[in-house]
Order: structure tokens, then sequence, then C-alpha cells
């Protein structure tokens, strides 16, 4: 049996040095009511968590309500939320809205077993942001969504291999599992089949030399998917050069080119990075704002691909029709939420609030980080931000003057498990939630006084980390 913290009563946990911290005891003093839910949800649920990005020692808060940018824990204690819904809620929490029109459509009915107006509209709203988007299947998440663009486009191309990047995320499908925090060798993660993992090929992400040389050497290419701003929001940026490069090639080697936009689709503009970019591919996938904050999700693109969907497409040209159920495909509440969120995007300036505030934020972070005298830095772009801890202690990072081009993606994703995990209790102490890598989301509901509410809690935290010794010198 764990050894109890007699300052809260609750079992002592795995934490380095967790009964000797002063954040971690101010942690569990501030929230005894999601310490106790932890300790009944490690007797139901693998770690106590629903999703792997919850984990956090010695455990996470439990979220009673939320509204705008804002949030509240069983105890009552409210955090400036930027975890965002894992990207979802551009809109804030509880958009009216988005949240009227999920209303109004739970009480018409949750699952019909049949067509339903909501899914023509709902397609009609990508169409209007997203001028790829020729055609749109409706899935449940972006897991089933990215699975579908890869069978899409083994079907159409007659070919076999799928190109991936190192370290993006497309989903946990089997094909998809490999490559993006570990078994960047090749080799199949647990529980997925070898002769999987094997169809799956990845390449460095941002080198061009290195695609074109598979794609001159290898014919059984059916596509490169990737996320277009780069690993995890761009943690790890791909320069937009690269991506035109990309499409060339790809177009070249009749290679398709599906562009992941579960979390810069919407976000990093209304129409997606393809827009913001310039750049069309041939599938896209979609997930997350598409929906409203619902669970649903998208494949999109050209409609000679997505004709291996349609029963009279492919009996007219003597194809097998690739088979796709899905009891909660554009399940009517879903598309409700996402019509109107998507409505408001193109209706509104909810992207460019979004946008600003994230810029504000993330000069806000860095000059904390400049008179605190730390080489670290925040970075992003469109309304996402990065924390660099400078886990290699390369010299010369200023916050001001970082450029993530000149690092590593060990680097960028890199630093000490214990370092990132203490600043996220501190932050939460002092009332910011971020994602379990130090990033997040803004909203078009972020106000400048939240803004500077965060950048004050950020210099606390630091100085409590500081106080502890638990800074690099």
């Amino acid at each position: 049996m764990a050894p109890v913290d007699d300052a809260t009563g609750f079992a002592a946990t795995a934490f380095p040095g967790a009964t000797n911290s002063r954040i971690v005891a101010a942690y569990r003093q501030r929230t005894p009511g999601s310490g106790e839910l932890a300790c009944q949800a490690a007797s139901l649920l693998p770690s106590g968590i629903a999703h792997d990005a919850r984990h956090l020692d010695p455990y996470g808060v439990y979220i009673a309500r939320a509204a705008g940018p804002h949030k509240w824990d069983v105890d009552g204690n409210r955090y400036i939320d930027f975890y965002g819904g894992h990207g979802a809620l551009i809109l804030g929490h509880c958009h009216p809205k988005v949240t009227a029109a999920v209303a109004r459509a739970a009480g018409e009915g949750t699952q019909f077993g049949a067509n339903h107006p909501g899914e023509i509209g709902w397609a009609r709203a990508i169409q209007r942001l997203v001028p790829s988007a020729e055609r749109v299947r409706f899935t449940s998440s972006g897991t089933e969504a990215t699975l579908m663009a890869v069978r899409l486009a083994r079907a159409f191309t007659g070919r076999d291999t799928v190109l991936r990047f190192k370290g993006h995320f497309h989903g946990w499908n089997d094909h998809m599992t490999h490559g993006h925090v570990s078994h960047f060798d090749g080799t199949p993660t647990t529980g997925v089949l070898a002769g999987v993992a094997e169809s799956a090929i990845l390449a460095p992400a941002g080198d061009l030399d290195a695609v074109a040389a598979i794609l001159g050497r290898r014919t059984d290419i059916a596509a490169a998917i990737l996320e277009p701003t780069g690993a995890s929001f761009g943690q790890v940026p791909v320069d937009p050069d690269f991506l035109h490069g990309l499409r060339a090639l790809t177009a070249q080697h009749g290679v398709l080119l599906i562009f992941d936009e579960v979390v810069t689709g919407f976000r990093t503009s209304r129409g997606g990075a393809q827009v913001a970019f310039g750049i069309t591919p041939d599938l896209s996938t979609f997930a997350k704002i598409v929906a409203g904050g619902m669970p649903g999700a998208a494949v999109a693109g050209r409609r000679d691909i997505l004709d291996l969907l349609d029963f009279a497409a492919t009996e007219a040209a003597g194809r097998e029709k690739i088979n796709h159920p899905g009891t909660f495909n554009a399940n009517p509440v879903s598309a409700a939420a996402g019509i109107a969120c998507l409505t408001e995007l193109a209706e509104t300036d909810a992207n460019d609030v979004a946008d600003a505030r994230a810029a504000e934020l993330r000069d806000g972070l860095n000059a904390v980080l400049a008179a605190e005298d730390l080489p670290w830095a925040v970075y992003g772009t469109s309304s996402g931000f990065h924390l660099f801890t400078n886990p290699n202690r390369r010299p010369g990072i200023r916050p001001d003057r970082f450029d993530p081009y000149a690092c590593s993606a060990e680097e960028l994703k890199g630093g000490d498990k214990t370092l990132v995990g203490r600043l996220r209790l501190a932050l939460l102490v002092n009332g910011v939630d971020v994602n379990q890598r130090l990033g997040g989301f803004t909203s078009a509901t972020h106000s400048t006084t939240d803004i500077a509410e965060t950048v004050a809690a950020w210099r606390e935290a630091i100085r409590l980390l500081r106080a502890e010794s638990a800074l690099p010198v």
C-alpha cells in the first residue's frame, strides 16, 4: 500500500519528490475532490484515465463545467483553458449558437438509422470553406477518417504502401502507430502486425530530397500523408516550401497527397492549412472543429477518389465498392454542432481573434522568460503555442529570436518529464491549464484580460520552480 501524505490525506504517488514539493502539496491541497475521484478511477480505468494525454502525476483535474475560455473543477477552482478540447473549441466552451443547435437537435432525436437533412447542410458547410472538398464522407473520429483516407488511396491507385513522416500523428489505427513517439525504425508497436507496419514507411519531415529518393526508387506508394503545419500542430514545424515541393513530387509520381487537417482544419485558416498555404491536396481529413467539438469527423477531396464509396459509380466502373458502415456517421447532433460552428467561422472574425490572442500570449510568455533569464522560448503560428525548454542546453537561445527550424525534432519535443509535469502543476495551481506538451490553443473567447492573467500565472509558476531548484542552471 502506498504511503499517505499527511498534508493531504491522499496516497503518495510515484511522482519524483512528490512529498517534498511545495508545488505538489499546493496542488493536492487545492484539488482534494479531483484527488478523491482519481482514486476511484484508478480501480476502474487503466491508469485511471480515458485518454493518454490526460496522464499527470499525481493526478489530473476533474472538470465539472466550462464556459467560454474558462473551466471549473469539482473543487470550484477556475482555470483559463488552453487545452481547448484537444483543439476542438476554437469558439470556446458552450458557444451559445453551438449549444442551442445541439439542444435543438438532441430534442428531435439523437439517432435515426436513416438519412437526415443535417448531413447535407454539414457537407455544404465544409465545402463553403474548403475548395478541395468535391465530395465528403463522414466518420466518427479523426482516427477513422485517416484510416478511410488511406483505404481510399490504396484502392484508387492500386498500390499498397503509404508514405508517412516521422513524428506526425494520424490517430491510433494500426497503420499510424509507429513513428509517432516511438518505433521510428518502422517496427510495429505492440499489438500491431508486422505486415501492417511495413505497409507504412517513414520519411524525415521537411526533407524533400529524401522524399524524392523514396518516390524515385519505389513504385508502390499510394499516398503521402502529413500534418501540414508539422508534427503536433507545428511543434516541429515544416516549411511551406516543403509542402509545395511535396505536392509537385506526389503529382509527378502519381501519388495521392493527404492533408491530415484534424487539428489544422478551420484553425490555421477558415479553410485550413491548404487554404492558408495555397495547396490543393487530393484528400483531407477533418475532425474536432469540423463537428463543433462534438464527436464527428470527415474525409473530403476529389470526387473520382470518393466515388469508390459510391454504389452507382463503382457499379458503372466495374469496380468493387469500399464498404463503409458506421452507426454514428453524420450523427444528427454532431451535424448540428458542426453546421453552427463552421457557419460562425465563415461569417465572423473568430479565427482572426483567436490568432491575435495567441500572438499576444506568445509575446507575453516570452517576455517573462527574458525577464527571468531563462534560455527557453514560446513559439507557434495561428492560434497555437508551444514551449521549448532547451533540453540540450543549446547556447544562445533568446525567447524573442527563437528559430524552431534550427532545432531537431528531438529537441523540440524533448524535455525533462519531471520538469514538464511540475510546471503543469504550477500552472494549474495558478489557474491555467495547458496541454501535456506545455502548449495549447487559444479561442475566439479568450480576452486580453485572460492573456494578462495567464502571463502573470506563468511568471509565478516559473518562480515556484526556481524556489524548488527545479530549473536548469
